[in-house]
């Protein structure tokens, strides 16, 4: 199973990205999918995390600006990221809870990570 995210770069704040992030590979199911991020010093910090039945939730520092979203026949989880502040800027990488393989094994899987930057 892997994991390619997608959609970062760089922006000025106050403007706006999206990510994407698609599974591929001998999936049988995805669970849990979800947005992680680490800033430079920092550890590495939950965004934002859906289930498959659409149930969501986000940190409190980005309630109200990220929206997160699924596309279960694609394997892909999406990350709306609006009025983006400085304090946004960090490598954003891709979760997913995968059931996989001949026999059915549950693991935790992650993308590589992408760089968004947000200039003041």
């Amino acid at each position: 199973v892997q994991l390619q995210a997608s959609g970062g770069g760089l922006v000025q704040a106050g403007g706006s990205l999206r990510l994407s992030c698609a599974a591929s590979g001998s999936i049988f199911s995805i669970n849990a999918m979800g947005w992680y991020r680490q800033a430079p010093g920092k550890q590495r910090e939950l965004v934002a995390a859906i289930t498959r039945g659409g149930s969501t939730n986000y940190a409190d520092s980005v309630k109200g600006r990220f929206t997160i979203s699924r596309d279960n026949a694609k394997n892909t989880v999406y990350l709306q990221m609006n009025s983006l502040k400085p304090e946004d800027t960090a490598v954003y990488y891709c979760n997913a809870d995968v059931t996989s393989g001949d026999p059915l094994r549950r693991m935790d899987y992650w993308g590589k990570g992408t760089q968004v930057t947000v200039s003041s």
